[in-house]
């Protein structure tokens, strides 16, 4: 299977099935076939249009862009473990916009405060754990965990200096939040123009994950390279911190999954881990409002119910080896 040549229009096919159940599955069942085909009355597509179509567009960008910012993390650091949250990358975006939010700051504020909090956290990370990426990827890791560790306890001391009305909310957004009254349609051309940019990259990044100086040797500029995989991991873990909060372990189970399928081809594994990594938000969006509806769980605790036993056995399985 690393070899199919069918994983295109099976996770294609994936998302649409995923994307109906989306927006009939809920506390009000609606038939995705007559979504589909625009046969609604009229309260049932105020509730596909204003309510659940923003909600699945929102956890389709932000399940892509935490998987893709997963595979090149995963790339600069040559660790199956990195990701935006276990580095501490999505702590960092999340204590900026957080703060700006305690300033009374909203808008673009929160958008700029969280792709500023996601660059200097992986600064922080490579600079701490390795001159810029280049040492082992074991150490980095650890690094971001410590990170990550420390960004949490600055959430903790935001949460007490912020005010009380707004307390609920930002619990609820830390968790992972996508209820959005508008629908994001801007994070599906930055996820558009980072695909682009991670396939005209594949060959090099192939190079680049088996070692430096044997990508240097075959003409890859390895630096440049790294730095543009470092603006871009970080601009997609702010953009995605900002459309649902810091939601985790997206970015470590969907890359790894498509690896085990597809290979470690990057042509392949980019899109791939997009695709897979939208449904999988969408899905676990889906369960989170429907499970106990009309209450919502957070989408991160799903997300981690997964994610954790998951990072415990790549964990323990890299310790065997």
């Amino acid at each position: 299977m690393r070899h199919s040549t069918i994983w295109l229009p099976t996770l294609l096919l994936l998302n649409l099935l995923v994307f109906g159940l989306a927006l009939g599955w809920g506390s009000i069942a609606i038939d995705p076939l007559q979504v589909f085909a625009g046969d609604l009355p009229d309260w049932q597509s105020t509730i596909v249009m204003e309510l659940r179509l923003p909600r699945a567009v929102t956890a389709f960008a932000v399940g892509g862009m935490l998987a893709l910012a997963g595979v090149l993390m995963q790339v600069l650091l040559r660790n199956p473990l990195a990701e935006p949250y276990v580095l501490g990358i999505s702590g960092g975006a999340a204590v900026a916009a957080l703060g700006a939010i305690t300033l009374g700051l909203g808008g673009w504020w929160v958008s700029g405060s969280a792709f500023v909090g996601s660059l200097a956290s992986m600064l922080l990370v490579f600079l701490l754990g390795g001159r810029m990426g280049y040492g082992r990827g074991d150490r980095l890791l650890l690094t971001g965990v410590v990170i990550a560790a420390g960004w949490g306890a600055c959430i903790s001391l935001l949460l007490v200096l912020g005010p009380d009305q707004s307390l609920r909310g930002m619990l609820f957004w830390l968790m992972g939040e996508l209820s959005r009254p508008e629908t994001p349609w801007w994070a599906l051309l930055v996820l558009a123009l980072a695909l682009a940019a991670a396939w005209f990259m594949a060959p090099a990044l192939d190079l680049l994950a088996r070692g430096d100086e044997q990508a240097a040797v075959l003409g890859v500029e390895t630096r440049r390279l790294r730095g543009v995989c470092y603006l871009t991991a970080s601009f997609l873990t702010a953009c995605a911190v900002t459309l649902a909060g810091p939601v985790g372990f997206v970015g470590l189970v969907v890359p790894h999954l498509m690896r085990q399928w597809l290979g470690a081809g990057h042509r392949a594994l980019a899109p791939a881990s997009l695709l897979a990594g939208g449904a999988l938000l969408m899905l676990a969006d889906t369960a989170a409002r429907s499970l106990i509806a009309p209450r919502q769980l957070p989408v991160g605790v799903l997300t981690a119910a997964v994610g954790v036993p998951l990072f415990l056995y790549l964990l323990q399985r890299r310790g065997t080896r």
